[in-house]
């Protein structure tokens, strides 16, 4: 699909219905068939995003033989894409995908369920997720919103994003206006920046006519299909703000414990293969993608240098301690339980998966690229 496809799906949202939830139609029940609304953020067909939503859609119908459909909804169509939550919550749609941290106005613990500055890897959040207790937490959470939330896809570790300018010292974030969303967007607010969450149809836009100085989307997959180069050129790493990013698909929990066990079984199923191969895709699509927007599109490689990232590492500890103290009773927990496995997690990260990192880029070895 060209850019362009994917910025008429996004900016659909503006538009979007505003009776959502009066209009539901009730999920079609007959001789066991279930037929649900899927609505989700995403343009159609976007990579890594339209895709892996579309794979869910597609793996419920074939494993259950038809038996149970997802009407896939991409963004707009039911929905401002940042609504999700608030749709499936109200009964708008019995299903839908997005990421909990857009959601911090409703309970500052939807943050533990996508990223936090500083926080898990991919591996580890899912370690944490699926044999650490943050299931059964984050069940409670959601039920709090009258929702069901499984683990469905994952853009693995994200970019520091596009500026205008080039940031050589925190001060050179004071009175930029970002796109950043979650904790990340707080913590550079304490150097002055102006944060704001958008669509991602919408980042190159507000680039363009000068309403945002710099956006952070997810990597290069996403971005060049954005074309977000096009509204700023010096593209900023490491991705501080999200070691990974969770993405979610939440039923309402009425539909779900209205479903059979054969079909719970099924979505259980696509949801967390779902979960694998979404990360599989932005680790495919990102590589030839980053070299494409250095070589082709004008991007220039920045890396954020030590001062500003221990400087925002400070910040983001505090950040983090502040929100847990707004937090209720059901949040601290949350917090104390990911708190600790993110303490765990790190020696073993550093020998294994860093460790292994750091031995292909030592230098003076040589090895193949290709036969």
């Amino acid at each position: 699909m060209k850019r362009r496809q994917f910025m008429t799906g996004a900016a659909a949202a503006g538009v979007a219905a505003t009776a959502a939830a009066s209009s539901l139609s009730k999920p079609a029940i007959a001789q066991d068939r279930v037929e649900w609304q899927f609505t989700t953020p995403w343009p159609k067909g976007f990579p890594g995003l339209g895709t892996g939503v579309q794979r869910i859609a597609d793996s419920i119908g074939r494993m259950s033989g038809g038996s149970f459909t997802l009407n896939l909804l991409g963004a707009g169509e039911l929905n401002p894409p940042l609504q999700v939550f608030d749709t499936v919550q109200a009964g708008g749609a019995q299903s839908g995908h997005d990421a909990a941290y857009w959601h911090l106005g409703v309970d500052p613990a939807l943050v533990f369920f996508t990223t936090v500055p500083f926080g898990m890897t991919a591996n580890e959040h899912n370690a944490w997720i699926r044999q650490g207790g943050g299931q059964v937490l984050w069940d409670e959470l959601y039920a709090k919103f009258d929702q069901k939330p499984f683990l469905a896809g994952n853009s693995n570790s994200q970019m520091m994003g596009w500026f205008k300018k080039e940031i050589n010292s925190t001060d050179d974030f004071r009175g930029l206006k970002m796109r950043i969303p979650g904790l990340g967007g707080t913590v550079l607010a304490k150097f002055g920046l102006v944060p704001t969450n958008l669509p991602g149809g919408e980042i190159l836009p507000a680039l363009q006519a000068g309403t945002l100085d710099a956006a952070e989307w997810v990597g290069p997959y996403n971005d060049l299909a954005f074309g977000i180069y096009q509204g700023a050129s010096n593209y900023y790493w490491p991705g501080f703000h999200e070691m990974s990013a969770t993405l979610t698909f939440t039923a309402n929990i009425s539909e779900w414990e209205a479903l059979s066990s054969e079909h719970k079984a099924i979505l259980e199923a696509a949801t967390a293969a779902e979960n694998e191969t979404m990360m599989a895709e932005f680790n495919a699509g990102s590589p030839g993608a980053l070299r494409e927007l250095v070589t082709e599109k004008g991007a220039t490689l920045r890396r954020l240098n030590n001062d500003i990232l221990v400087a925002v590492g400070n910040a983001s500890g505090e950040v983090l301690q502040e929100s847990i103290e707004s937090m209720d009773g059901l949040g601290k927990q949350i917090a104390d339980s990911w708190l600790k496995f993110r303490a765990a997690s790190i020696p073993w990260t550093q020998i294994a998966d860093q460790g292994a990192a750091n031995v292909r880029g030592i230098q003076g070895y040589s090895y193949p690229t290709s036969i």
